[in-house]
């Protein structure tokens, strides 16, 4: 059982106006762009989640605090690139990623094979262990009422060898 880890992540970012819309290292055009102290791109940032707590490494926000001004602004691609640097050393890859992104709008189908493309890319995986998935919440609570984007993020490591 030491050979297999499962990790969950989750994320939830209010829309802005003035702000860029990056899903999953991928620019959606759209009116507007996630709240945050990054870039705000929550595919990722529960990406990073599920690998993080997959190796009982804690969270994005122990690791990036949004009290660092450092982050203020990055890429989320830099800060996974991070965190991909940190797990390497433990002997564990990526075997597989599943992924939903909540929302009313935008549509996600049109940009969701490079989302996945740029998933595989930066987890060193090939495409077809990446899962990108797309629901709404039907108009109940601030997804379904179009002010936010929630994504969820699962993750198998796998040990060498």
């Amino acid at each position: 059982m030491s050979d297999f880890r499962i990790g969950i992540g989750h994320d939830i970012h209010a829309f802005a106006k003035g702000r860029a819309l990056w899903l999953g290292g991928v620019n959606i055009p759209y009116e507007k762009g996630l709240l945050g102290h990054s870039d705000a791109d929550a595919l990722l940032h529960a990406v990073m989640d599920a690998i993080l707590g997959a190796l009982a490494m804690g969270d994005i926000g122990m690791h990036f605090p949004d009290s660092d001004h450092a982050y203020k602004g990055i890429s989320s691609m830099k800060l996974l690139d991070e965190v991909m640097k940190k797990i390497s050393g433990t002997g564990f890859s990526v075997g597989n990623l599943d992924t939903i992104v909540l929302c009313e709008r935008p549509r996600i189908a049109p940009f969701r094979n490079r989302i996945r493309e740029s998933l595989a890319d930066a987890l060193k995986i090939s495409v077809d262990r990446v899962s990108v998935k797309a629901g709404t919440r039907e108009k109940f609570d601030a997804v379904g009422r179009g002010e936010a984007l929630e994504c969820h993020a699962v993750v198998l490591l796998r040990k060498a060898g």
